[in-house]
């Protein structure tokens, strides 16, 4: 988990103060307060970091040579530095070098490539905060180089600030945490019935800003309560090269699983969107879609059963559409009656995308 702190000038008017103390004590790791607030900050329970007396005191770079003694001391340090050029970077690495436990540093003009640089520097060694103007920049920072910032702080306007900043922090997963932290989705084992030629009609390839593996892809189908994991685009073939950031979805009426439980029209998706990745162990991950490519193309219906229930889906009638089976995938030129692929079977209907156990919706 990521920390959160807040910074609260002492121009604050007294109501908002105490409010922004009262929310920070349940969600927020410490407060930034000038030496007129820590008592008032303290008295509502939460860790305080000030010049003086604070419970975490902040140096400057300019006062890097007091780091030991003040170690020495027991006291827990956070030293704030202002990174503008390279040089401001080595200060950083000084500072961890010589024990500080925290280091808080600010870009006045806010720029990506130190905070990456920093991270690949200290990571693991001391906890790095960023000092970001608003919830866009948190995000950037808590995501850059897919391990992130350790925290952020933000100097929050109201209560409703700290509370969407504190489900900013618990929310937003590196790539790291997506592949370690995030739930499985349970798959089934469909049963191929069989495999029907249609003419012709619009099918969409999502094209990601990322890669996939073998046995990764999403989950797509004509039924809400049942999605097929169709791999991507990684398998080698004679007839054109991988292209391991596009799955190969199938037409434009389809479902597609996106984040929260809820599907959407793959005719709706868009490029900055976010969709899932699904590998066969049901682990999840979200990636950006970077376009969204319609053409028209011959078709394949594929019809299977789930536990008596017969399930559906269209895909491209092409070599490199592959349906992610337990132990590698198959073409759906290759599927024959009686083969196994991987589905997410949910019995229940979609009320706007959203899922509803107990609604009985009939798709044929």
């Amino acid at each position: 988990m990521r920390s959160l702190w807040i910074e609260v000038a002492s121009s604050t008017p007294k109501e908002l103060k105490e409010s922004l103390f009262d929310a920070a004590k349940d969600v927020c790791d410490a407060v930034i307060v000038d030496q007129s607030d820590v008592e008032l900050a303290k008295s509502y329970g939460v860790p305080v970091a000030s010049r003086i007396d604070g419970d975490i005191t902040i140096l400057t770079e300019v006062e890097l040579g007091q780091i030991e003694s003040l170690r020495r001391e027991g006291k827990r340090l956070c030293v704030e530095i202002a990174v503008t050029d390279r040089s401001d970077e080595d200060r950083v690495v000084e500072a961890v070098d010589r024990g500080s436990d925290h280091i808080l540093i600010t870009c006045p003009d806010w720029k990506i490539i130190p905070v990456e640089n920093l991270i690949a520097k200290v990571h693991g060694k001391a906890l790095v905060l960023a000092k970001v103007g608003d919830l866009d920049e948190a995000k950037v920072a808590l995501e850059s180089l897919e391990i992130g910032v350790d925290g952020v702080v933000l100097t929050p306007l109201s209560v409703a600030d700290v509370e969407a900043a504190s489900s900013l922090v618990k929310g937003v997963k590196t790539r790291i945490e997506e592949m370690t932290e995030s739930p499985t989705i349970g798959l089934a084992q469909a049963t191929i019935l069989s495999c029907k030629a249609l003419s012709l009609g619009l099918r969409a390839c999502v094209d990601t800003c990322d890669l996939l593996a073998p046995g990764e892809g999403m989950l797509v189908g004509c039924q809400s309560s049942c999605l097929f994991l169709i791999q991507g685009e990684v398998e080698e073939s004679h007839y054109v090269e991988p292209r391991p950031f596009r799955v190969n979805a199938g037409p434009v009426s389809l479902y597609v699983l996106t984040a929260e439980n809820k599907t959407r029209y793959l005719s709706e998706v868009r490029s900055g969107d976010e969709v899932l990745i699904v590998d066969r162990e049901g682990r999840q991950r979200a990636a950006v879609v970077g376009r969204v490519k319609i053409e028209k193309r011959p078709l394949t219906l594929v019809e299977a059963e789930i536990d008596g229930t017969v399930v559906r889906t269209i895909v491209q009638n092409a070599e490199t559409i592959r349906f992610v089976t337990t132990g590698g995938s198959k073409s759906v030129t290759d599927l024959e009656a009686g083969d196994e692929v991987l589905a997410y079977f949910q019995a229940g209907g979609r009320h706007f995308g959203v899922f509803v156990k107990n609604e009985v919706v009939m798709e044929r």
